[in-house]
């Protein structure tokens, strides 16, 4: 394969991100930084209360991404990294201000923010966008990693994340994006499959400019 420094794996809660950038971590001996989920002191109650306290999560993700992004910046390793910072906005700050949760002031304050960071970012070489048009299926692996705070997850919240992630894939770099759809397939019960992505991984990276 081709040289490359960042890849991103990008797509809904529930999708599969963190189990299969654990794989490809694996495969290709890349340096792996998940999304802050274990530490992060707001998921819990913004499930509770997600009008109380989106803005402070969406805060938190947004700095920790940065971090993550400045840490990638200073390797010498590729690294392969669960989420984006452009998601963090396009997808779920977008989905819970259209949505009336996220209030008008909080969201122009959040946005002002993340075009400042968006200065000191460069786009990663790969995104890998994973998707299931089958709530049902990213509800069930939700309900597999038995995480307290999501045992309420409300059903709609999904379905326009679903929505939010098409519109945002749509218009981002197509040179950029490797699309694998998870709707009938599943890597972890079929390793054909999974050896069919990485080829589709491999495929992609030999492509690059």
């Amino acid at each position: 394969m081709k040289k490359i420094k960042h890849v991103v794996i990008s797509g809904n809660i529930g999708v599969g991100k963190t189990t299969l950038a654990k794989k490809i971590a694996k495969k290709y001996n890349w340096e792996l930084q998940l999304e802050e989920v274990k530490d992060n002191p707001y998921l819990d109650d913004f499930y509770k209360s997600m009008k109380d306290w989106s803005f402070h999560l969406q805060i938190f993700f947004l700095n920790s991404r940065f971090n993550q992004i400045q840490k990638i910046s200073e390797t010498n390793n590729i690294v392969i990294q669960d989420r984006s910072i452009y998601e963090d906005y396009e997808v779920f700050t977008k989905t819970l201000h259209d949505s009336g949760v996220l209030k008008e002031r909080e969201f122009n304050n959040y946005k002002r923010l993340y075009n400042t960071i968006l200065k000191y970012t460069k786009e990663p070489d790969l995104l890998i966008y994973l998707k299931n048009n089958k709530i049902d299926n990213i509800i069930s692996n939700i309900k597999k990693r038995s995480r307290d705070f999501e045992k309420e997850i409300d059903r709609n919240y999904l379905i326009k994340l679903n929505q939010y992630y098409k519109k945002w894939i749509e218009k981002h770099p197509k040179k950029r994006i490797l699309k694998i759809d998870l709707t009938d397939y599943d890597f972890i019960k079929d390793p054909e499959y999974l050896k069919k992505i990485y080829s589709m991984i491999e495929n992609k990276i030999n492509q690059l400019n």
